[in-house]
């Protein structure tokens, strides 16, 4: 309900603007305005019935007995040796989803900083793109009811702190990183390696954590991908991705550089998966 209400004022903004004889549109940039009443959270791009349809995009998860299940197995209990890694603590941060703080993880791979204040319109979009990558797993996630991997282990994860439900598949964490690595790959063409790169690695991050098998990973990135192909039928969106282009070639205009960390985010992804 508040999804639609958010969605609802935007849309009258626009309309309004329509109305008044201005054919542009509008991309917001002030988090008030698509609040969910949620501190770091605003309503994505797309309405419910405009997200593509996990549960039929996708196959169950791996059967018992598979060769596929034997994969996700072994890929779990290999990357039980980076516990307590720097690796490991990559992949606590990268569980952190909120905002502001979620829009530093690609802020090296840019090289430069990403901030509501610096980057407004980068910023939002990746505010956006995230509440859609995310709801775009429900129905799966709902259907499927899959265990996470360190609760069938009774290991710990990553982020303890955390309590997960029984939805493991697809990973929306991955779905997220993903959409949003094909996001910035398209508006920084100088940087597509390294940003394809980091948005696979932050899917990766869920199975060193222990939250997610290797195949929800790889589900999540398939949602991810279908969520961006829809975007782009969105003229909001279409709008502020050309904003949000504008403002990296502003930064790469000014000399604006990475923010001071990056030899250690480099270092710790380097070391492991």
């Amino acid at each position: 309900m508040l999804i639609e209400i958010a969605r609802t004022a935007a849309l009258t903004t626009l309309a309004a603007a329509l109305a008044a004889g201005c054919a542009t549109v509008v991309a917001p940039t002030n988090p008030a305005e698509l609040s969910q009443g949620r501190p770091g959270y605003v309503a994505g791009y797309l309405g419910p019935a405009q997200l593509p349809d996990s549960k039929a995009l996708l196959p169950p998860p791996p059967a018992a007995g598979s060769a596929a299940l034997a994969a996700d197995e072994d890929a779990y209990r290999s990357t039980r040796k980076l516990r307590d890694t720097p690796r490991w603590a990559m992949a606590a941060k990268d569980a952190n989803l909120t905002f502001p703080k979620a829009a530093e993880t690609f802020s090296c791979v840019l090289a430069m900083a990403v901030s509501e204040e610096a980057t407004p319109h980068l910023n939002m979009l990746l505010r956006r793109v995230r509440a859609d990558a995310s709801r775009a797993n429900d129905k799966a996630k709902d259907a499927f009811k899959r265990r996470r991997p360190y609760v069938q282990y009774g290991d710990a994860s990553c982020t303890p702190q955390e309590k997960h439900k029984d939805d493991a598949y697809p990973s929306g964490h991955a779905s997220i990183g993903w959409a949003w690595a094909l996001v910035l790959a398209e508006i920084a063409p100088d940087r597509v390696n390294a940003v394809l790169a980091r948005g696979l690695a932050y899917g990766r991050s869920r199975v060193v954590c222990g939250v997610h098998w290797k195949s929800d990973v790889e589900a999540g990135r398939v949602v991810g991908a279908s969520v961006v192909s829809r975007l782009h039928a969105d003229p909001v969106f279409t709008a502020q991705l050309a904003a949000a282009r504008k403002e990296i070639e502003g930064a790469r205009a000014a000399g604006l550089k990475s923010p001071p960390d990056c030899a250690a985010e480099a270092q710790a992804l380097a070391s492991g998966p």
